[in-house]
This record gives structure tokens, sequence and C-alpha cells, in this order.
């Protein structure tokens, strides 16, 4: 099979080199001016690099549109009709109805599709790692096709029925977990302090928040962009987000310990009921991934932002540890950090308490309330613009911590998940 990659950002160029290692024939094309630098790069690795789409569909068996959500209609436009008949077509945005919407208009009747999605960043390489393959257009032969491929560079395939059941579930589980951590990210940006700097967030929850919040800012905003504002299924998630923080926010400022108590237990009844097969995150490796570098006493947080996610979940009707059949590292550690304070009475007791009546740590849950309200109205609005300014603002707060959150992020993952 000649593998054809459009658009060799990122994770195009990861694919590229994952199928070319296998022995598969590989070629792809990206913007004009990427071009000299991406012969150095891949040409020695065995993959050609031609001018365009239109060269790239015409010899490919398999093609791979690796480009952002927000182009991917006007990328395909261009050059899908040059699609031979037979050929089977893929996109690799996190976001399928515009992909869809785009290869329904533009390709040729005669071709197959059978789309994916690759549930983790150019950080990681393809083996062992999650992915979605996505039918639309198909028969099981091509289908079989598909499967064959992934699994030759390592894939751990997740099998969806169709691309609207990969929507909901990615909004589920990627739209309003990060919507969370961009919070947090920008109410310390506001507040003006690094986390790990304040007493505050100091211990085992606290540096999972912290290093996941610069292991996404450490990433393009596109990315998280296209998640948020293309999917169909995620403002509806996002807004449920932005309303439970904001209630349980008014309830604390208020100090109505009764009710807040009790929504908080009866979200903790509906999410971590016993049935469910616990995460277990480890407390000892979490205490290891420390930013501060000093060893002081750990104040009560509110944990507030995983206060409202459990929250939402539960006015959502959201199962989460049904939708770890698409976790993402970022999902995974989230579900598994609110797990652990949901299932500790002890610690969710002191989180209560902290969130009605400490008032050392009201200004902080103030700006996150305001950062919370802020992403939901750009997600709301579908201010794409506005949305990655926002990101890069926060970026550039946080600056060159990011690569260091990112590496170390990566071995708390893989710390945890062995």
């Amino acid at each position: 099979m000649n593998i054809g990659i459009i658009g060799l950002g990122d994770m195009g160029r990861l694919y590229a080199k994952a199928f070319a290692k296998v022995g598969y024939t590989v070629f792809g094309c990206d913007l004009p001016a990427s071009k000299n630098k991406l012969v150095d790069e891949l040409e020695p690795l065995g993959i050609h690099i031609y001018d365009d789409g239109h060269e790239v569909s015409a010899k490919a068996d398999l093609i791979i549109y690796s480009v952002e959500a927000e182009t991917i209609g006007k990328v395909v436009a261009q050059y899908g009709a040059s699609a031979r008949p037979g050929t089977i077509v893929a996109g690799q945005t996190s976001v399928k109805h515009p992909e869809i919407e785009a290869f329904e208009k533009y390709l040729p009747a005669n071709v197959f599709i059978v789309t994916i999605h690759a549930l983790h960043g150019p950080g990681f390489e393809p083996d062992k790692q999650k992915l979605a393959i996505i039918p639309h257009r198909s028969n099981a032969k091509v289908y079989q096709q598909m499967m064959d491929l992934f699994l030759a560079i390592g894939s751990d395939i997740v099998e969806i029925a169709d691309y609207h059941e990969h929507d909901k579930i990615v909004a589920d589980t990627q739209a309003v977990t990060h919507v969370g951590f961009e919070s947090m990210g920008t109410a310390w940006k506001e507040a003006g302090f690094f986390p790990w700097e304040n007493a505050s967030y100091i211990g085992g929850i606290d540096n999972v928040k912290i290093l996941t919040t610069l292991r996404i800012f450490s990433y393009k905003a596109h990315v998280y962009a296209g998640l948020a504002i293309l999917n169909p299924y995620a403002r509806q998630q996002v807004k449920r987000y932005a309303v439970s923080e904001s209630e349980l926010f008014k309830l604390m400022i208020k100090e109505e310990a009764k009710e807040f108590r009790e929504r908080i237990y009866k979200a903790r009844d509906f999410v971590f009921h016993e049935s469910r097969k616990p995460i277990l995150l480890n407390d000892a490796v979490m205490r290891e991934f420390s930013l501060s570098g000093k060893a002081e006493l750990r104040k009560p947080n509110s944990h507030l932002s995983l206060l409202s996610m459990v929250d939402a979940w539960y006015h959502l009707g959201v199962n989460p540890y049904d939708n770890l059949i698409c976790q993402t590292p970022p999902f995974r550690l989230r579900l598994g950090i609110a797990e652990y304070l949901f299932k500790n009475e002890e610690l969710l007791e002191e989180s209560i308490e902290a969130a009605l009546y400490d008032k050392t740590i009201r200004g902080d849950d103030l700006e996150f309330h305001s950062a919370v309200r802020e992403w939901s109205s750009i997600i709301g609005y579908g201010d794409m613009k506005g949305y990655k300014e926002h990101f890069n603002q926060v970026k550039d707060f946080f600056g060159d911590r990011l690569e260091q959150g990112k590496q170390q992020s990566a071995e708390l993952i893989r710390r945890l998940m062995e």
C-alpha cells in the first residue's frame, strides 16, 4: 500500500516516519515554504516529498489528510478530486463533523472513507498508543486493510461505529477536560504567580494538575481550539461545566454549607459508586513530581476545578469510566485525581471546608471562576481567533517552564500507568 500524507506537521511527520519504519512506501506534501526543510528531514528516511496534494493523490492507495480541523474543508476542496478510484481516504483531525462534511462534498463517489484519530500528542510514538478507527464509506476488506496498517505500527486500536459517536465521546472526555486545565492556567497567569511557588498547590493532586496544565499549553492552540469549537457536542459540555462551576462558587461565597455538601456527595455517589473499576493513581508517585523544590507544608485547597468537573458529569448524566475506551493521558489523569479526591472522604471534607470557609484560597478560586467564564464565552461564540490568542497568552506566561512540564508530565504518565 502506498501511503500519501497531505499535511506534514507534527502528527503528519510522526506517522510518516512510523509507516516508513515498518516498510511502507510513504510520500507527502505540505506548504511550499516547508518543502526544503521536509526534504532534509524525511527523504533520508525514504519518505518522498511532493509539491502538492494533487501529486500525492495521484499515487496513493491511502490518503491521510493531516491538517487542522478549521482548514480541512479548504484543503480537501483543493485536492480531493485528484483521488484515484478505489483509494482509501482518512483524516487525522480530532473532530470529525467538519472532516466528514468536507469528504462528502469534495471527494469522488468512488473512493472509500475510513477515518482515524490518534488519541495522543506528537510527543509520543504511535507504538502502544490508542488510535480510533471510524468507518464511513467502506466495506469489510477496506476496513481490514486499515486495521492491518495501524496494527503494523503498533497502534492500540479503538473501533468506533461512526463519526457521531466519536465526536460525542471526544466531547465527553477532552473538551471539558481541556477547558478545566486551560482555566487553571489562565487563573494562575491573572493572579501573577507560578502555582509551584504557592503552598496551596503542593501535594500529589496539585502536582498532576500543574504538570497536565503545562503539558496542554506546551502544544499548539489550534489542536484544542478545533476540539472545543468545531465539535457540535463540545459546546454543550463546556457550558455545563461553566454552569456547575458558577453554581458551586455562589454556594461557596454564601457559605451555604448544607446545600454545597449535599450537592458534592450526590455527584460523588453518581460517578464513583462501587461498581466502577477504579484507576487508583499512586499517591507516592504523584508526590514525587513537584516543581517547587521546597519542603513547605501543604495548605488545604478547594479543588474547585475537580468539584465542578464531577458535578458537571453528574448533571450531564455522563459516566466517565465508560469513556476510557477513548482515553487520552490528560483525561485519564483528570479522572484519576478526581477519583483520588472523591473516594478519600477525609480529603474530600478538607476540600469542602476550604471551599466554604478558607478565605486564603478564595482569591484563587475567584480567578478560576473568571477564567472558566472567559473560556466558556469564547467557545460559546465560536471565536477561533480569540481562543488562540487567549491560549497563547498563557503559553507566553509559563515560557520555558512548558518544556520541562511536558517532559515531567510524560514521565508521570508512564509511572502512573505502569
